[in-house]
Protein backbone atom coordinates (compact mmCIF):
# COMPACT_ATOMS: atom_id res chain seq x y z
CA UNK A 1 0.00 0.00 0.00
CA UNK A 2 1.16 3.81 -0.33
CA UNK A 3 2.56 5.51 2.32
CA UNK A 4 0.68 8.12 2.24
CA UNK A 5 -0.34 10.60 4.71
CA UNK A 6 -3.34 8.68 6.92
CA UNK A 7 -6.72 10.48 7.60
CA UNK A 8 -10.35 10.54 7.02
CA UNK A 9 -13.26 11.84 5.26
CA UNK A 10 -15.88 10.05 6.81
CA UNK A 11 -16.78 7.76 9.26
CA UNK A 12 -17.48 4.64 8.31
CA UNK A 13 -21.61 4.58 9.14
CA UNK A 14 -21.99 8.06 7.90
CA UNK A 15 -21.65 6.64 4.20
CA UNK A 16 -24.74 5.50 2.86
CA UNK A 17 -26.04 5.55 -1.81
CA UNK A 18 -26.11 9.33 -1.37
CA UNK A 19 -21.93 8.86 -1.85
CA UNK A 20 -22.25 6.83 -4.91
CA UNK A 21 -19.11 7.73 -6.80
CA UNK A 22 -17.36 9.67 -4.41
CA UNK A 23 -13.88 9.60 -3.46
CA UNK A 24 -13.46 8.48 0.09
CA UNK A 25 -11.28 8.51 2.60
CA UNK A 26 -11.68 5.95 5.98
CA UNK A 27 -9.80 4.68 8.86
CA UNK A 28 -10.31 1.85 11.67
CA UNK A 29 -9.39 -1.81 12.65
CA UNK A 30 -9.64 -4.61 10.64
CA UNK A 31 -12.69 -6.26 12.01
CA UNK A 32 -13.01 -9.04 9.40
CA UNK A 33 -11.44 -10.32 6.38
CA UNK A 34 -12.56 -13.04 3.38
CA UNK A 35 -10.94 -13.85 0.33
CA UNK A 36 -13.31 -15.21 -2.00
CA UNK A 37 -12.43 -16.10 -5.43
CA UNK A 38 -9.97 -14.08 -5.94
CA UNK A 39 -11.45 -10.62 -4.66
CA UNK A 40 -10.61 -9.73 -0.87
CA UNK A 41 -13.04 -8.30 1.63
CA UNK A 42 -12.75 -6.88 4.78
CA UNK A 43 -14.93 -4.99 6.95
CA UNK A 44 -13.72 -2.38 8.04
CA UNK A 45 -14.70 -0.68 11.69
CA UNK A 46 -14.14 2.38 13.71
CA UNK A 47 -15.86 4.52 15.96
CA UNK A 48 -19.33 4.43 13.68
CA UNK A 49 -19.43 1.07 12.85
CA UNK A 50 -18.62 -0.92 10.11
CA UNK A 51 -18.00 -0.28 6.19
CA UNK A 52 -17.17 -3.21 3.63
CA UNK A 53 -14.20 -2.84 1.56
CA UNK A 54 -13.17 -4.60 -1.72
CA UNK A 55 -9.87 -5.02 -2.87
CA UNK A 56 -9.52 -6.07 -6.77
CA UNK A 57 -6.82 -8.19 -8.13
CA UNK A 58 -6.58 -5.63 -11.25
CA UNK A 59 -4.61 -3.20 -8.83
CA UNK A 60 -1.57 -6.25 -8.04
CA UNK A 61 0.38 -3.78 -5.69
CA UNK A 62 -2.50 -3.15 -3.71
CA UNK A 63 -4.08 -6.69 -3.70
CA UNK A 64 -0.61 -8.28 -2.89
CA UNK A 65 -0.50 -6.05 0.18
CA UNK A 66 -3.99 -6.45 1.00
CA UNK A 67 -3.16 -10.40 1.04
CA UNK A 68 -0.67 -9.79 4.26
CA UNK A 69 -3.84 -7.87 6.39
CA UNK A 70 -5.23 -9.72 9.44
CA UNK A 71 -7.42 -9.32 12.19
CA UNK A 72 -7.22 -5.95 13.80
CA UNK A 73 -4.73 -4.47 11.55
CA UNK A 74 -4.90 -0.09 11.60
CA UNK A 75 -5.56 0.43 8.26
CA UNK A 76 -6.36 3.65 6.14
CA UNK A 77 -7.47 3.57 2.72
CA UNK A 78 -9.02 5.67 -0.13
CA UNK A 79 -11.31 4.46 -2.73
CA UNK A 80 -14.41 4.93 -4.43
CA UNK A 81 -18.35 4.30 -2.96
CA UNK A 82 -20.56 1.62 -5.21
CA UNK A 83 -23.57 -0.38 -4.80
CA UNK A 84 -23.02 -3.75 -3.83
CA UNK A 85 -23.46 -6.10 -6.63
CA UNK A 86 -27.49 -7.75 -6.69
CA UNK A 87 -27.85 -10.48 -4.04
CA UNK A 88 -24.94 -9.54 -1.93
CA UNK A 89 -26.76 -6.40 0.31
CA UNK A 90 -26.60 -6.88 3.87
CA UNK A 91 -29.70 -5.79 5.64
CA UNK A 92 -28.09 -6.25 9.22
CA UNK A 93 -25.85 -3.68 8.41
CA UNK A 94 -26.42 0.12 8.60
CA UNK A 95 -23.75 0.52 5.53
CA UNK A 96 -24.88 -3.34 4.14
CA UNK A 97 -26.06 -1.61 0.68
CA UNK A 98 -22.68 -0.26 -0.37
CA UNK A 99 -18.83 -1.00 -0.13
CA UNK A 100 -15.29 0.84 -0.80
CA UNK A 101 -13.22 0.01 -3.31
CA UNK A 102 -10.07 0.73 -2.20
CA UNK A 103 -7.60 2.43 -4.76
CA UNK A 104 -4.61 3.16 -2.28
CA UNK A 105 -4.13 2.71 1.45
CA UNK A 106 -1.59 2.09 3.99
CA UNK A 107 -0.91 -0.08 7.35
CA UNK A 108 -0.92 2.31 9.95
CA UNK A 109 -0.27 -0.58 12.35
CA UNK A 110 -0.08 -4.18 12.28
CA UNK A 111 -1.29 -6.71 15.07
CA UNK A 112 -0.67 -9.35 17.18
CA UNK A 113 -3.32 -12.05 16.68
CA UNK A 114 -5.78 -11.19 19.19
CA UNK A 115 -6.39 -13.93 22.42
CA UNK A 116 -9.25 -13.50 22.13
CA UNK A 117 -11.78 -12.91 18.77
CA UNK A 118 -14.29 -9.76 19.12
CA UNK A 119 -17.25 -11.82 18.28
CA UNK A 120 -16.45 -14.72 20.92
CA UNK A 121 -17.30 -14.80 24.35
CA UNK A 122 -13.73 -15.12 26.46
CA UNK A 123 -13.28 -15.82 29.63
CA UNK A 124 -13.48 -12.88 31.81
CA UNK A 125 -10.15 -12.90 33.04
CA UNK A 126 -8.88 -13.00 29.91
CA UNK A 127 -11.27 -9.48 28.64
CA UNK A 128 -9.82 -7.75 31.85
CA UNK A 129 -6.19 -8.67 31.10
CA UNK A 130 -6.65 -7.26 27.29
CA UNK A 131 -9.45 -4.91 28.10
CA UNK A 132 -8.54 -2.23 25.22
CA UNK A 133 -9.56 -5.50 23.12
CA UNK A 134 -12.87 -6.07 24.90
CA UNK A 135 -13.92 -2.10 24.20
CA UNK A 136 -13.35 -2.18 20.46
CA UNK A 137 -16.26 -4.90 20.75
CA UNK A 138 -19.75 -3.45 19.65
CA UNK A 139 -21.62 -4.34 23.04
CA UNK A 140 -19.17 -3.01 25.04
CA UNK A 141 -18.32 0.42 23.33
CA UNK A 142 -22.51 0.70 22.96
CA UNK A 143 -22.43 0.33 26.78
CA UNK A 144 -19.78 2.68 27.38
CA UNK A 145 -21.47 5.60 24.27
CA UNK A 146 -24.92 4.77 26.53
CA UNK A 147 -23.20 5.79 29.98
CA UNK A 148 -22.02 9.20 28.74
CA UNK A 149 -25.75 9.71 27.20
CA UNK A 150 -27.14 8.75 30.62
CA UNK A 151 -24.41 10.98 32.82
CA UNK A 152 -25.25 13.98 30.36
CA UNK A 153 -28.82 13.50 30.72
CA UNK A 154 -28.57 13.89 34.46
CA UNK A 155 -26.63 16.87 34.50
CA UNK A 156 -28.62 18.98 31.62
CA UNK A 157 -31.73 18.09 34.26
CA UNK A 158 -29.83 19.26 37.28
CA UNK A 159 -28.74 22.05 35.35
CA UNK A 160 -31.95 23.11 34.49
CA UNK A 161 -33.35 23.00 37.97
CA UNK A 162 -30.99 25.85 39.52
CA UNK A 163 -28.42 22.60 40.62
CA UNK A 164 -24.32 23.62 40.47
CA UNK A 165 -21.82 21.13 40.16
CA UNK A 166 -18.93 20.59 42.80
CA UNK A 167 -16.44 18.51 43.18
CA UNK A 168 -15.20 18.08 47.01
CA UNK A 169 -11.86 16.43 47.65
CA UNK A 170 -10.83 12.97 46.93
CA UNK A 171 -7.97 12.72 50.01
CA UNK A 172 -9.60 13.72 52.95
CA UNK A 173 -10.07 11.94 56.89
CA UNK A 174 -11.34 8.90 57.43
CA UNK A 175 -14.64 8.81 59.01
CA UNK A 176 -16.71 5.81 59.49
CA UNK A 177 -19.09 5.04 57.14
CA UNK A 178 -20.27 1.24 57.09
CA UNK A 179 -17.37 0.20 55.17
CA UNK A 180 -13.23 0.17 55.17
CA UNK A 181 -11.65 3.35 54.18
CA UNK A 182 -8.80 3.56 51.58
CA UNK A 183 -5.83 4.97 53.05
CA UNK A 184 -3.57 7.20 51.87
CA UNK A 185 -0.14 7.97 53.97
CA UNK A 186 0.82 11.57 54.23
CA UNK A 187 5.00 12.01 52.78
CA UNK A 188 4.79 15.83 54.52
CA UNK A 189 3.17 14.08 57.60
CA UNK A 190 4.74 11.20 58.36
CA UNK A 191 2.59 8.37 60.12
CA UNK A 192 -0.89 10.57 59.28
CA UNK A 193 -2.79 8.80 56.62
CA UNK A 194 -5.75 10.38 54.24
CA UNK A 195 -8.70 8.37 52.97
CA UNK A 196 -10.22 8.26 49.76
CA UNK A 197 -13.84 9.22 50.53
CA UNK A 198 -16.19 6.28 50.46
CA UNK A 199 -18.84 9.43 49.26
CA UNK A 200 -18.68 13.22 49.87
CA UNK A 201 -21.33 13.31 52.41
CA UNK A 202 -19.82 15.82 54.91
CA UNK A 203 -18.49 17.57 52.57
CA UNK A 204 -22.49 17.82 50.81
CA UNK A 205 -23.92 19.02 54.14
CA UNK A 206 -21.18 21.30 54.52
CA UNK A 207 -21.95 22.90 51.30
CA UNK A 208 -25.73 23.26 52.57
CA UNK A 209 -24.45 25.39 55.28
CA UNK A 210 -22.19 27.37 53.25
CA UNK A 211 -25.50 28.70 51.65
CA UNK A 212 -25.29 26.52 48.03
CA UNK A 213 -29.30 25.43 48.10
CA UNK A 214 -28.71 22.87 45.28
CA UNK A 215 -25.72 20.76 44.80
CA UNK A 216 -24.92 18.12 42.61
CA UNK A 217 -21.82 15.98 41.72
CA UNK A 218 -21.06 12.67 39.68
CA UNK A 219 -18.37 11.65 42.16
CA UNK A 220 -16.13 8.90 42.37
CA UNK A 221 -16.29 7.29 45.67
CA UNK A 222 -13.98 4.33 47.24
CA UNK A 223 -14.85 0.99 49.55
CA UNK A 224 -12.66 -1.29 50.45
CA UNK A 225 -15.10 -4.26 50.91
CA UNK A 226 -16.21 -7.83 49.46
CA UNK A 227 -17.52 -7.70 46.03
CA UNK A 228 -19.65 -9.25 44.11
CA UNK A 229 -21.58 -8.22 40.44
CA UNK A 230 -22.87 -4.93 41.80
CA UNK A 231 -20.18 -3.45 43.38
CA UNK A 232 -16.72 -1.95 43.05
CA UNK A 233 -14.06 -0.74 45.23
CA UNK A 234 -14.13 2.57 43.04
CA UNK A 235 -17.38 3.85 41.22
CA UNK A 236 -19.11 6.59 40.62
CA UNK A 237 -22.47 8.27 42.19
CA UNK A 238 -24.81 11.02 41.21
CA UNK A 239 -24.75 13.00 44.74
CA UNK A 240 -27.19 15.72 45.49
CA UNK A 241 -28.29 17.82 48.06
CA UNK A 242 -30.69 20.48 48.80
CA UNK A 243 -31.50 22.84 51.43
CA UNK A 244 -34.95 23.46 52.88
CA UNK A 245 -36.57 20.72 51.80
CA UNK A 246 -38.84 17.62 53.01
CA UNK A 247 -38.33 13.77 51.90
CA UNK A 248 -41.13 14.49 49.82
CA UNK A 249 -40.03 17.72 47.84
CA UNK A 250 -36.69 15.30 47.62
CA UNK A 251 -38.67 12.12 46.50
CA UNK A 252 -40.69 14.76 43.57
CA UNK A 253 -37.51 16.58 42.28
CA UNK A 254 -35.95 12.86 42.00
CA UNK A 255 -38.54 10.72 40.46
CA UNK A 256 -38.58 13.36 37.79
CA UNK A 257 -35.08 13.11 36.96
CA UNK A 258 -35.45 9.67 36.54
CA UNK A 259 -38.62 9.68 34.31
CA UNK A 260 -36.53 12.07 32.06
CA UNK A 261 -33.79 10.15 32.31
CA UNK A 262 -35.48 6.76 30.67
CA UNK A 263 -37.32 9.23 28.47
CA UNK A 264 -34.61 10.93 27.08
CA UNK A 265 -32.45 8.12 26.83
CA UNK A 266 -34.60 4.86 26.10
CA UNK A 267 -37.90 6.54 24.83
CA UNK A 268 -39.78 5.56 27.83
CA UNK A 269 -42.25 6.66 29.60
CA UNK A 270 -43.81 5.56 33.43
CA UNK A 271 -47.40 5.50 33.11
CA UNK A 272 -48.01 6.10 36.46
CA UNK A 273 -46.32 7.70 39.76
CA UNK A 274 -43.98 5.63 41.57
CA UNK A 275 -45.02 3.34 43.85
CA UNK A 276 -44.21 3.75 47.84
CA UNK A 277 -44.14 1.47 50.67
CA UNK A 278 -42.58 1.22 53.74
CA UNK A 279 -39.48 -1.14 55.32
CA UNK A 280 -41.82 -2.84 57.32
CA UNK A 281 -44.41 -3.63 54.57
CA UNK A 282 -41.56 -4.44 51.87
CA UNK A 283 -40.37 -6.80 54.42
CA UNK A 284 -43.16 -8.23 55.17
CA UNK A 285 -44.59 -8.87 51.39
CA UNK A 286 -41.18 -9.54 50.04
CA UNK A 287 -38.39 -10.25 52.61
CA UNK A 288 -36.56 -7.60 51.37
CA UNK A 289 -36.01 -3.75 51.52
CA UNK A 290 -35.23 -3.81 47.26
CA UNK A 291 -38.22 -5.88 45.81
CA UNK A 292 -38.73 -6.33 41.96
CA UNK A 293 -42.59 -5.53 41.81
CA UNK A 294 -42.31 -7.40 38.31
CA UNK A 295 -42.22 -10.85 39.97
CA UNK A 296 -45.85 -11.36 41.24
CA UNK A 297 -45.54 -13.72 44.07
CA UNK A 298 -45.40 -12.68 48.01
CA UNK A 299 -44.67 -13.42 51.09
CA UNK A 300 -47.92 -14.67 52.91
CA UNK A 301 -47.88 -14.66 56.58
CA UNK A 302 -49.45 -17.53 58.08
CA UNK A 303 -48.33 -17.30 61.82
CA UNK A 304 -51.62 -17.56 63.21
CA UNK A 305 -52.68 -20.36 61.01
CA UNK A 306 -49.71 -22.61 63.03
CA UNK A 307 -49.57 -21.97 66.67
CA UNK A 308 -51.27 -24.80 67.90
CA UNK A 309 -50.20 -27.47 65.63
CA UNK A 310 -47.96 -30.52 66.23
CA UNK A 311 -45.02 -29.81 64.00
CA UNK A 312 -43.09 -27.64 66.29
CA UNK A 313 -40.78 -26.22 63.80
CA UNK A 314 -43.56 -24.15 62.90
CA UNK A 315 -45.75 -23.44 66.30
CA UNK A 316 -42.95 -22.10 68.26
CA UNK A 317 -42.09 -19.62 65.32
CA UNK A 318 -45.40 -18.95 65.21
CA UNK A 319 -45.81 -18.08 68.76
CA UNK A 320 -42.63 -15.88 69.06
CA UNK A 321 -43.13 -12.16 68.26
CA UNK A 322 -39.54 -12.30 66.67
CA UNK A 323 -40.22 -14.57 64.50
CA UNK A 324 -43.00 -15.70 61.85
CA UNK A 325 -43.89 -18.32 59.53
CA UNK A 326 -44.64 -17.43 55.79
CA UNK A 327 -45.15 -18.76 52.63
CA UNK A 328 -44.56 -18.35 48.87
CA UNK A 329 -46.63 -19.80 46.51
CA UNK A 330 -45.17 -21.20 43.32
CA UNK A 331 -48.29 -21.19 40.83
CA UNK A 332 -48.97 -23.97 38.38
CA UNK A 333 -45.66 -25.57 38.47
CA UNK A 334 -46.68 -29.14 40.07
CA UNK A 335 -43.89 -30.80 37.55
CA UNK A 336 -40.76 -29.21 40.06
CA UNK A 337 -39.25 -32.03 40.72
CA UNK A 338 -37.41 -33.25 44.10
CA UNK A 339 -34.25 -32.69 43.06
CA UNK A 340 -35.36 -29.14 42.20
CA UNK A 341 -36.50 -28.75 45.73
CA UNK A 342 -33.84 -30.44 47.16
CA UNK A 343 -31.21 -27.62 44.77
CA UNK A 344 -33.72 -24.98 46.63
CA UNK A 345 -33.48 -26.45 50.23
CA UNK A 346 -29.62 -25.83 49.58
CA UNK A 347 -29.73 -22.03 48.05
CA UNK A 348 -32.22 -21.05 51.20
CA UNK A 349 -29.54 -22.35 53.81
CA UNK A 350 -27.19 -19.71 52.42
CA UNK A 351 -29.74 -17.08 54.03
CA UNK A 352 -29.40 -19.18 57.14
CA UNK A 353 -32.67 -21.31 56.60
CA UNK A 354 -32.50 -24.61 58.70
CA UNK A 355 -35.06 -26.63 55.57
CA UNK A 356 -37.45 -25.63 53.35
CA UNK A 357 -40.74 -27.36 54.00
CA UNK A 358 -43.25 -27.68 51.16
CA UNK A 359 -46.99 -29.03 49.94
CA UNK A 360 -47.48 -29.68 46.51
CA UNK A 361 -51.62 -29.67 45.63
CA UNK A 362 -52.55 -32.49 43.09
CA UNK A 363 -56.44 -31.88 43.95
CA UNK A 364 -57.58 -28.44 46.26
CA UNK A 365 -61.14 -30.38 46.58
CA UNK A 366 -59.28 -33.34 48.34
CA UNK A 367 -57.70 -31.44 50.90
CA UNK A 368 -54.69 -33.20 52.54
CA UNK A 369 -55.74 -36.53 50.79
CA UNK A 370 -55.08 -34.12 47.53
CA UNK A 371 -51.58 -32.77 48.62
CA UNK A 372 -47.77 -34.30 48.64
CA UNK A 373 -45.32 -33.32 51.42
CA UNK A 374 -43.85 -35.04 54.50
CA UNK A 375 -45.54 -32.27 56.70
CA UNK A 376 -48.95 -33.07 56.28
CA UNK A 377 -48.93 -35.72 58.52
CA UNK A 378 -48.57 -32.64 61.81
CA UNK A 379 -51.11 -30.56 59.74
CA UNK A 380 -54.69 -31.07 60.60
CA UNK A 381 -57.74 -30.74 57.84
CA UNK A 382 -58.76 -27.44 59.59
CA UNK A 383 -55.21 -25.92 59.00
CA UNK A 384 -55.42 -27.36 55.61
CA UNK A 385 -58.28 -25.54 54.79
CA UNK A 386 -57.67 -22.35 56.63
CA UNK A 387 -54.04 -22.36 54.93
CA UNK A 388 -55.85 -23.12 51.17
CA UNK A 389 -58.10 -20.23 51.52
CA UNK A 390 -55.60 -17.96 52.75
CA UNK A 391 -53.02 -18.70 49.61
CA UNK A 392 -56.01 -19.39 47.43
CA UNK A 393 -54.76 -23.02 46.61
CA UNK A 394 -55.48 -24.45 43.11
CA UNK A 395 -54.10 -27.53 41.57
CA UNK A 396 -50.34 -27.24 40.34
CA UNK A 397 -49.59 -25.08 43.08
CA UNK A 398 -46.55 -25.89 45.14
CA UNK A 399 -46.39 -23.75 48.93
CA UNK A 400 -43.05 -23.48 50.41
CA UNK A 401 -42.95 -22.11 53.69
CA UNK A 402 -39.93 -20.24 56.55
CA UNK A 403 -40.11 -21.10 59.67
CA UNK A 404 -37.62 -18.82 61.76
CA UNK A 405 -36.29 -15.65 63.22
CA UNK A 406 -38.09 -12.95 61.10
CA UNK A 407 -34.51 -11.74 59.67
CA UNK A 408 -34.17 -15.58 58.68
CA UNK A 409 -37.48 -16.09 57.09
CA UNK A 410 -37.20 -12.72 55.20
CA UNK A 411 -33.63 -13.16 54.17
CA UNK A 412 -33.71 -16.60 52.76
CA UNK A 413 -37.67 -16.59 50.96
CA UNK A 414 -37.19 -13.46 49.83
CA UNK A 415 -33.76 -14.87 47.89
CA UNK A 416 -36.13 -17.80 46.68
CA UNK A 417 -38.74 -15.13 45.57
CA UNK A 418 -35.85 -14.29 42.99
CA UNK A 419 -34.98 -17.52 42.39
CA UNK A 420 -37.97 -18.78 41.42
CA UNK A 421 -39.16 -16.18 39.30
CA UNK A 422 -35.83 -16.57 37.42
CA UNK A 423 -35.99 -20.36 37.07
CA UNK A 424 -39.70 -20.73 35.78
CA UNK A 425 -39.65 -17.28 33.69
CA UNK A 426 -42.37 -15.35 36.17
CA UNK A 427 -40.40 -11.86 35.74
CA UNK A 428 -42.95 -9.68 33.93
CA UNK A 429 -41.08 -7.22 31.65
CA UNK A 430 -40.26 -3.61 31.59
CA UNK A 431 -39.41 -1.35 34.13
CA UNK A 432 -40.76 -1.31 37.71
CA UNK A 433 -39.54 1.54 40.24
CA UNK A 434 -40.07 1.86 43.87
CA UNK A 435 -39.68 3.88 46.88
CA UNK A 436 -39.03 2.40 50.05
CA UNK A 437 -39.66 4.46 53.20
CA UNK A 438 -39.25 4.91 56.95
CA UNK A 439 -36.44 2.72 57.39
CA UNK A 440 -35.68 1.72 60.90
CA UNK A 441 -32.72 4.44 62.41
CA UNK A 442 -30.30 1.30 63.92
CA UNK A 443 -30.13 -2.33 63.81
CA UNK A 444 -28.29 -4.41 66.26
CA UNK A 445 -25.18 -5.75 65.45
CA UNK A 446 -24.65 -9.29 67.27
CA UNK A 447 -20.88 -9.42 66.29
CA UNK A 448 -20.07 -5.59 67.45
CA UNK A 449 -22.88 -5.63 70.61
CA UNK A 450 -23.61 -2.43 69.20
CA UNK A 451 -26.42 -0.42 67.59
CA UNK A 452 -25.24 0.39 63.49
CA UNK A 453 -26.85 2.97 61.41
CA UNK A 454 -29.35 1.38 59.36
CA UNK A 455 -28.24 4.26 56.04
CA UNK A 456 -25.31 6.39 57.81
CA UNK A 457 -24.83 8.47 60.33
CA UNK A 458 -25.81 11.70 60.06
CA UNK A 459 -29.91 10.69 58.90
CA UNK A 460 -32.23 12.03 60.69
CA UNK A 461 -34.50 10.38 63.15
CA UNK A 462 -38.62 10.84 62.62
CA UNK A 463 -38.70 12.11 65.77
CA UNK A 464 -37.03 15.59 66.68
CA UNK A 465 -36.18 15.03 70.36
CA UNK A 466 -32.52 13.44 71.16
CA UNK A 467 -33.89 11.97 74.30
CA UNK A 468 -36.90 10.25 72.98
CA UNK A 469 -34.06 8.65 70.53
CA UNK A 470 -31.77 7.29 72.97
CA UNK A 471 -34.61 6.22 75.08
CA UNK A 472 -35.20 3.55 72.29
CA UNK A 473 -33.28 3.49 69.79
CA UNK A 474 -34.64 -0.25 68.83
CA UNK A 475 -38.20 1.44 67.61
CA UNK A 476 -36.66 4.73 65.75
CA UNK A 477 -37.60 5.24 62.52
CA UNK A 478 -35.63 7.55 60.17
CA UNK A 479 -36.41 10.17 57.86
CA UNK A 480 -34.41 7.71 55.08
CA UNK A 481 -36.07 6.60 51.38
CA UNK A 482 -34.55 4.34 48.87
CA UNK A 483 -35.26 4.46 44.53
CA UNK A 484 -35.65 0.80 43.63
CA UNK A 485 -36.03 -0.31 40.18
CA UNK A 486 -36.43 -4.04 38.98
CA UNK A 487 -34.90 -5.31 42.31
CA UNK A 488 -32.54 -2.93 42.56
CA UNK A 489 -31.46 -0.25 44.69
CA UNK A 490 -30.53 2.49 42.21
CA UNK A 491 -30.75 5.28 44.77
CA UNK A 492 -30.39 6.40 48.79
CA UNK A 493 -30.91 9.02 50.93
CA UNK A 494 -32.07 11.13 53.50
CA UNK A 495 -33.00 14.10 55.19
CA UNK A 496 -30.37 15.03 57.01
CA UNK A 497 -29.34 15.92 60.84
CA UNK A 498 -28.91 19.70 61.19
CA UNK A 499 -29.01 20.47 65.22
CA UNK A 500 -25.41 19.09 66.49
CA UNK A 501 -27.69 18.03 69.76
CA UNK A 502 -29.61 14.91 67.42
CA UNK A 503 -26.12 14.38 65.94
CA UNK A 504 -24.55 13.95 69.40
CA UNK A 505 -27.25 11.88 70.60
CA UNK A 506 -27.03 9.68 67.53
CA UNK A 507 -23.05 9.11 68.05
CA UNK A 508 -23.91 8.25 71.53
CA UNK A 509 -26.10 5.35 70.51
CA UNK A 510 -23.69 4.45 68.00
CA UNK A 511 -20.80 4.04 70.94
CA UNK A 512 -19.18 7.01 69.63
CA UNK A 513 -18.43 8.86 72.66
CA UNK A 514 -17.78 12.58 72.99
CA UNK A 515 -13.89 12.13 72.62
CA UNK A 516 -13.87 9.93 69.61
CA UNK A 517 -16.50 11.88 67.89
CA UNK A 518 -14.57 14.92 68.45
CA UNK A 519 -11.29 13.64 67.04
CA UNK A 520 -13.74 12.39 63.97
CA UNK A 521 -16.41 14.75 63.41
CA UNK A 522 -15.36 17.58 64.84
CA UNK A 523 -15.58 20.06 62.50
CA UNK A 524 -18.39 18.74 61.68
CA UNK A 525 -20.26 19.49 64.92
CA UNK A 526 -18.43 22.81 65.02
CA UNK A 527 -20.43 23.55 61.61
CA UNK A 528 -23.89 22.51 62.82
CA UNK A 529 -23.65 25.00 65.50
CA UNK A 530 -23.35 28.13 62.51
CA UNK A 531 -26.96 28.29 61.21
CA UNK A 532 -27.07 25.22 59.87
CA UNK A 533 -30.62 24.84 57.42
CA UNK A 534 -32.49 21.50 57.15
CA UNK A 535 -31.54 19.86 53.82
CA UNK A 536 -31.68 16.22 52.73
CA UNK A 537 -30.30 14.64 49.48
CA UNK A 538 -29.55 11.88 48.10
CA UNK A 539 -26.72 9.45 46.19
CA UNK A 540 -27.25 7.48 42.88
CA UNK A 541 -25.71 4.51 41.34
CA UNK A 542 -24.14 5.20 38.17
CA UNK A 543 -22.43 2.11 37.72
CA UNK A 544 -26.17 0.16 38.58
CA UNK A 545 -28.28 2.30 36.87
CA UNK A 546 -26.29 1.87 33.57
CA UNK A 547 -26.25 -1.76 33.91
CA UNK A 548 -29.40 -1.54 34.24
CA UNK A 549 -30.64 0.16 31.08
CA UNK A 550 -27.98 -1.86 28.84
CA UNK A 551 -28.98 -5.05 30.32
CA UNK A 552 -25.84 -5.85 31.11
CA UNK A 553 -25.54 -8.75 34.51
CA UNK A 554 -22.41 -6.59 35.91
CA UNK A 555 -21.33 -3.67 36.76
CA UNK A 556 -17.94 -4.12 35.26
CA UNK A 557 -19.26 -4.46 31.66
CA UNK A 558 -19.90 -0.47 31.78
CA UNK A 559 -16.99 0.20 33.62
CA UNK A 560 -14.01 1.38 31.10
CA UNK A 561 -11.39 -0.26 33.60
CA UNK A 562 -12.79 -2.55 36.40
CA UNK A 563 -11.55 -4.61 39.17
CA UNK A 564 -12.12 -7.94 39.53
CA UNK A 565 -13.79 -9.26 42.60
CA UNK A 566 -10.33 -9.33 44.48
CA UNK A 567 -10.20 -5.83 43.89
CA UNK A 568 -7.25 -6.63 41.41
CA UNK A 569 -6.57 -4.94 37.69
CA UNK A 570 -5.49 -7.39 35.74
CA UNK A 571 -4.69 -4.78 32.99
CA UNK A 572 -1.91 -2.98 34.84
CA UNK A 573 -1.15 -5.62 37.93
CA UNK A 574 -2.38 -3.33 40.24
CA UNK A 575 -1.96 -3.04 43.23
CA UNK A 576 1.76 -3.39 43.50
CA UNK A 577 4.46 -3.40 46.08
CA UNK A 578 6.02 0.17 46.05
CA UNK A 579 9.58 0.72 45.74
CA UNK A 580 11.85 1.00 48.99
CA UNK A 581 12.57 4.68 48.09
CA UNK A 582 8.93 5.63 47.94
CA UNK A 583 8.06 3.81 51.19
CA UNK A 584 11.26 5.05 52.67
CA UNK A 585 10.18 8.94 52.05
CA UNK A 586 6.40 8.15 53.58
CA UNK A 587 7.89 6.54 56.77
CA UNK A 588 6.69 3.22 56.32
CA UNK A 589 8.35 -0.56 56.64
CA UNK A 590 6.85 -3.45 54.84
CA UNK A 591 6.58 -6.41 56.61
CA UNK A 592 6.66 -9.74 53.66
CA UNK A 593 4.12 -12.18 53.48
CA UNK A 594 6.18 -14.65 54.73
CA UNK A 595 6.21 -12.72 57.98
CA UNK A 596 2.53 -12.00 58.48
Amino acid sequence: MSKERAHRSHYCEQLNTGHIGESITVSGWVHRRRDHGGVIFIDLRDASGILQLVFDPSNKELFAEAEKIRSEYVLSVSGSIRNRPEGTVNTDMITGEIELLVESGRVLNPSLTPPFHHAESANEDIRLKYRYLDLRRQKMSENLKLRHQIIKTLRNFLDADSFIEIETPILTKATPEGARDYLVPSRTQQGDFFALPQSPQLFKQLLMMSGFDKYYQVARCFRDEDLRADRQPEFTQLDIEMAFVNQDQVKDVMEKMIRHLFETVLNYKFDQTFTQITYAESMNRFGSDRPHLGIDMELIEVSDLMQDVEFKVFAEPAKNKESRVACLVLKNQLDISRKQIDDYTDFVANYGAKGLAYIKVHDHKKGIEGMQSPILKFLSQECIDSLAGRLKLENGDTVFFGADKSDIVNASLGALREELAKDFNLVRSGWFPLWVTDFPMFHWDPKEKRWMSEHHPFTAPMTDNPKDLTADPKTALSLGYDMVLNGNEIGGGSIRIHSQKMQSAVFEILGINAAEAKEKFGFFLEALQYGCPPHGGIAFGIDRIVMLMTESTSIRDVIAFPKTQTASCLLTDAPSQAGKGQLKELGITVKSKADS
